[in-house]
């Protein structure tokens, strides 16, 4: 069964405007977390795939620098950051998380 809306789920704990793979035409409210998939492991034995892992790109968009959004993602389990950037004054602190 996929995780994924489990996922979701946590993550609309965290913020109110939650976004997976937004299309380009999808108008966002901030502030607000996008996610998106960023890998799946397999693991492998007897030439078939027995455990795979998925990590998510996460992404929290918010005018504040000091966003109590950043501070509760990062603390998710299996959570780590990656970079900060701003564009559109706008605050982005991506984060990649394994779930």
């Amino acid at each position: 069964m996929a995780r994924r809306p489990q996922l979701h789920k946590i993550l609309c704990g965290i913020a109110k405007n939650v976004y997976y793979q937004p299309p380009e035409s999808v108008k966002m409210e901030y502030p607000a977390i996008v996610y998106v998939r960023e890998d799946i492991s397999n693991r492998h034995a007897n030439n078939s795939v027995y455990a795979q892992s998925h990590s998510y790109q996460i992404t929290v968009i918010d005018k504040d620098p000091d966003s109590e959004i950043v501070e509760a993602v990062s603390k998710l389990p299996g959570c780590r950051f990656n970079r900060h950037f701003t564009s559109d004054n706008l605050n982005h602190d991506v984060f990649i998380l394994y779930f």
